[in-house]
């Protein structure tokens, strides 16, 4: 089974509010087993939007992030972020374990 990856961009628009989300989202990612990748830190945006925060973070599935996002748990603290942020989340399957090498550039 491949990996599910949550990715968010992220710009705090009201860090007072925005710290209420902060409190709360931690304690659904670590009930469904997140492991950060990357959470905010230095970027070098090249192309597109610019935004404050980049966020990836991991799951055995994709399945257990669309749960973790889908919880009360992380609903209680994406309501905290409303208003607070402005935000662009994707839920993604990851790549299979095993896969051969690329031989091409795959875009």
């Amino acid at each position: 089974m491949s990996k599910g990856y949550w990715i968010a961009f992220v710009t705090v628009t009201d860090p007072d509010a925005y710290d209420g989300y902060q409190k709360l989202a931690p304690e659904a990612f670590a009930k469904y087993g997140a492991r950060f990748l990357a959470r905010g830190g230095d970027a070098t945006p090249l192309e597109g939007e610019t935004w404050q925060r980049h966020v990836v973070v991991e799951f055995e599935s994709k399945e257990q992030a669309l749960a973790c996002y889908n919880s009360p748990q992380y609903q209680a603290a994406r309501r905290q972020r409303t208003g607070a942020c402005t935000a662009n989340i994707v839920i993604v399957d990851g790549l299979p374990e095993t896969q051969p090498p690329l031989t091409r550039t795959p875009l």
